[in-house]
């Protein structure tokens, strides 16, 4: 079945949605704020649009933004227009209690809405291969499930709106850890002459090789060689997302010791310039700082 959609937000994974829908037969309309950055969705066949109202008569609505502000200032403008009777499904990382507040403004205006951020890069979301983490009610994930299941090789309804949300921070906070520790098992090897080619070999064929060193494993040893490799989900997002953690754990009376002892190691890989690069450029810099 074709689906009139609309797509709020061409960055990386935004333009990479678009592309993917367009490719499976879907009438794709995009909105960005810096109409320039729509030319990758609009290449691979979607239609763009320089007011962001014009996209109120898709039947569902995909929002993939930087921030809070930044989609709730686009969920005013649609329900300003006339949202009712539609549906709005809102994939970028925010906190639980914002992708609440977000689904009560499109229910009060007679529309439909589900959070569903994702755990994926570019890649998977051009191959379809996405996972996807899904709150709202039980009509409106139905709803939506055919359009989610095209961008994701599994997608679960986990609640109430809030509820996707709350399972990304989950899921990205081992993750965001994960370049730590790496950074300090590596820190054991410093002097031994054992190639990073060897310890990433290692490393990735055994238990302590989670499925982004198995995925990554030539960036990661690219980047232990000293050549920080542009991240697909890179340091400043990896902050970002251990940023809302703890937020979140602070607004519900819960601690996260290790999040809060490698903040501050995310904060100075920032100070030096490396947010863009991938979350091995983190490792490196934690041995790099022994």
């Amino acid at each position: 079945m074709t689906h009139n959609l609309g797509i709020i937000g061409t960055g990386r994974m935004g333009t990479a949605f678009a592309k993917r829908l367009v490719e499976t037969g879907h009438k794709v309309t995009v909105w960005n704020r810096s109409p320039d950055r729509t030319a990758a969705a609009v290449a691979a066949g979607a239609n763009a649009v320089r007011d962001i109202e014009a996209l109120a008569g898709c039947d569902m609505i995909l929002t993939s933004l930087t921030d809070y502000s930044a989609v709730s200032a686009a969920v005013e403008r649609l329900v300003a227009t006339g949202i009712k009777g539609r549906l709005l499904v809102e994939m970028s990382t925010l906190l639980p209690a914002e992708q609440v507040a977000l689904a009560s403004k499109v229910t009060t205006a007679g529309g439909a809405f589900v959070d569903c951020p994702v755990g994926g890069t570019v890649g998977p979301a051009l191959k379809g291969q996405l996972l996807g983490m899904a709150g709202g009610d039980a009509a409106a994930f139905a709803q939506a499930k055919p359009v989610l299941d095209v961008l994701c090789r599994r997608v679960e309804h986990l609640g109430p709106a809030g509820s996707g949300a709350r399972m990304k921070l989950a899921v990205n906070l081992p993750l965001a850890a994960y370049w730590q520790t790496l950074g300090e098992a590596l820190t054991l090897l410093a002097g031994a002459g054992i190639s990073a080619e060897m310890a990433i070999s290692l490393m990735a064929d055994s238990s302590a090789g989670p499925t982004v060193l198995k995925n990554r494993a030539q960036v990661v040893i690219d980047t232990l060689n000293g050549t920080d490799q542009p991240g697909t989900f890179d340091i400043a997002g990896l902050a970002k997302d251990l940023r809302l953690a703890m937020a979140l754990a602070a607004a519900e009376n819960a601690t996260l010791p290790m999040a809060e002892a490698i903040a501050p190691v995310y904060a100075n890989a920032l100070a030096e310039g490396l947010g863009g690069f991938d979350g091995a450029s983190l490792s490196r810099h934690v041995v790099e700082r022994r």
